[in-house]
Formats: C-alpha cells, sequence, structure tokens
C-alpha cells in the first residue's frame, strides 16, 4: 500500500510518531512536509516555524529508523497545498489526527472529482502528555512540555520570532 501523511512536523513528538508507526504498519510512505510559505496558512498560533530544510533533515533522522524496523521505504516531499499530495491517484491510505480528519475527507472529494478512488482514511489517537492533555507542537514550543509530554515548567519556550540571524517566512505552529 502506498500511505500519504502531511504536516509541518516541528518539532516531531510522540504524536507524530504514533502517525508514522502506524503508516509503516500499512506500507510506504510519502511524507508531504508543509513549505515554509504553506507553514503559516495551516496554522493558528503564531510562532517561528524552523525553515524546510531543518524539519525535512529532522523528520529523515525520525523515519529511517521507522522505515528499517517495518522494512519500508518512505519519500518526503514538498507541500505546497493544504490537500498537497494525497490528491495523487497512487496513493490508498491518509493517516491523519482527530482534528484533521475532515481536511482528509475533503481529500476524497476532490480525489472523486478526478476520477480517483478515496483513499482508506486512518485516524490515530492524540498521544496525552504528563497531565492528561494533548502531545502537540505548540505545547512544545511554549516550553510547557518536551517531545515525549513530560512537563517542563523550567523550560522557556521557542517564541513567535527566529532566533537572532535567522531568517524565515514562516511564523506559525505546527501540531
Amino acid at each position: 500500500m502506498q500511505v500519504a501523511i502531511g504536516g509541518t512536523f516541528d518539532p516531531v513528538h510522540d504524536g507524530h510518531r504514533e502517525l508514522f508507526r502506524r503508516a509503516f504498519e500499512l506500507g510506504d510512505l510519502t511524507v508531504g512536509l508543509t513549505s515554509d510559505d504553506l507553514a503559516p496558512e495551516t496554522r493558528h498560533v503564531d510562532r517561528y516555524v524552523r525553515p524546510w530544510s531543518e524539519r525535512k533533515a529532522d523528520l529523515e533522522a525520525e523515519l529511517e529508523p521507522l522505515a528499517e524496523e517495518y522494512d519500508r521505504e518512505f519519500e518526503i516531499r514538498k507541500l505546497e497545498e493544504p490537500t498537497g499530495i494525497a490528491t495523487e491517484p497512487q496513493f490508498d491510505v491518509l493517516i491523519v489526527s482527530p482534528e484533521t480528519q475532515e481536511g482528509g475527507e475533503r481529500i476524497n472529494e476532490i480525489r472523486e472529482q478526478r476520477g480517483h478512488d478515496p483513499l482508506e482514511i486512518e485516524v490515530v489517537d492524540h498521544v496525552t502528555a504528563a497531565d492528561g492533555d494533548r502531545i502537540s507542537s505548540t505545547r512544545i514550543v511554549s516550553g510547557e512540555i518536551d517531545r515525549h509530554g513530560n512537563l517542563t515548567p523550567e523550560r522557556e519556550g521557542r517564541g513567535k520570532f527566529p532566533p537572532d540571524g535567522v531568517e524565515s517566512a514562516s511564523t506559525c505552529d505546527a501540531e
């Protein structure tokens, strides 16, 4: 099976890892990684998002051992529009989280309009942090939790702006 998933993945956390694991259980994975221009359009919290190349490198480091564990292949492609790669005919399954399930249904509407078979939509539940709320990149970047959901009240977050000397067109969040 050909599996698709999309997101900003900044930073990658245990919730993302669950999405990736489910994807590799099903087949080979293609990840649509939001471009620097798209990232702010798909987020609701204003904060600095690292450049695409940095996010891609981190994502590759996360996916390589999982792909090896499941004996699967993966590819990372730049996502330029929210419905992105999943509207392409070669995919069989779309992995989503509960808050992106509606977007998956919209993708299937587009696929139908284009004469493609609908995707099987696999919803992977959130992973909860130590406080019972879900793990999200927003919470990690704000300093509330780490990538595993441990509470980190002493840690400062990343903030809304890039570090001094770093330029970015993107200043929003990735869930």
